[in-house]
């Protein structure tokens, strides 16, 4: 692969898409946010900004989900059964491959999140790294030397049952399971259960509440997957003090068992910040120029 590559990027998010072009070291060459309105004009105002910087050897999206990530499947490439209005079953990767003619690599925004970080950021490194993001809704990935986790979907995390805190009479804002991680955690529960924002929330309460359920959140993954590092991002996690209170829950809610690793090296913010999820992207990107396009 030449050196001189430069990639196109795109977080694409159920608010925002971050487009970048990315050149081979991962050095941010220009990025664009282009607000998530309806499906046509935000890939089209994406594809503007892309073609504005071609040509490029290919380009790679980590989207908002559920998401098709099954090789060979109809619906490849197609966000599923998202409750954001107008976006179920739209097909993301067929508009992106006609209109730049590069291969694109596609998969989930956390996935690609958790990529970007074990690329460049907090797993760099490691054999595994989990990456979860808290903020409008809470996601989920991982990667396993070097890559993002699938299975019959992918990791849909934000959906687990965890217990309510017994005195959180909240019923829990997701709209298909109520009080699921996602339903009693997000940045979309905190402003339901308390009348406005998390960033403008001061109630310690709050805050220990929502501590409470990411150190259960850390613990069931830490258990289930055993990741080498957790990292947490999103608007939610950059509360100050957030991220210490949930180390202190998770070393209760562990108990000793088993011996953990330091649970400040364990449980980290992203050392990429905001740009995980872009140079995951970019990575994605590079993957697909390894994959024959008649198997996506």
């Amino acid at each position: 692969m030449d050196d001189t590559s430069v990639y196109g990027a795109i977080e694409a998010g159920g608010t925002k898409w971050v487009c970048a072009v990315v050149d081979s070291g991962d050095h941010l060459l220009d990025t664009e946010t282009i607000p998530t309105t309806t499906p046509r004009q935000t890939l089209d105002a994406a594809i503007g900004f892309l073609r504005r910087h071609g040509p490029l050897a290919a380009v790679g999206v980590g989207t908002f989900g559920p998401v098709d990530l099954r090789p060979g499947s109809p619906a490849y490439g197609h966000i599923t059964t998202t409750p954001k209005p107008g976006w179920a079953h739209t097909d993301v990767v067929s508009p992106l491959r006609a209109a730049l003619g590069v291969p694109v690599g596609l998969d989930t925004d956390v996935n690609a999140a958790a990529l970007g970080e074990w690329r460049r950021g907090a797993g760099a490194g490691l054999g595994t790294v989990a990456y979860m993001t808290v903020g409008t809704g809470i996601g989920m990935g991982a990667v396993v030397e070097g890559r993002p986790l699938h299975g019959f979907l992918h990791p849909e995390f934000g959906h687990i049952r965890i217990p309510r805190d017994p005195g959180d009479p909240f019923p829990g804002s997701c709209p298909y399971h109520g009080d699921c991680l996602e339903g009693l955690a997000s940045g979309t529960a905190m402003r339901t259960r308390a009348g406005r924002p998390a960033q403008e929330l001061d109630d310690p309460h709050a805050w220990e509440l929502e501590a409470g359920y990411l150190a259960l959140a850390v613990v069931n993954l830490a258990y289930a997957l055993s990741p080498e590092r957790v990292v947490i991002g999103g608007g939610v996690a950059k509360h100050p003090g957030l991220l210490e209170r949930v180390r202190e829950r998770v070393a209760e809610l562990a108990a000793g068992y088993p011996d953990t690793p330091k649970l400040d090296e364990y449980v980290v913010p992203p050392a990429l910040g905001d740009r995980s999820g872009v140079v995951g992207a970019a990575g994605l990107a590079r993957d697909a120029l390894r994959v024959p396009e008649e198997n996506v």
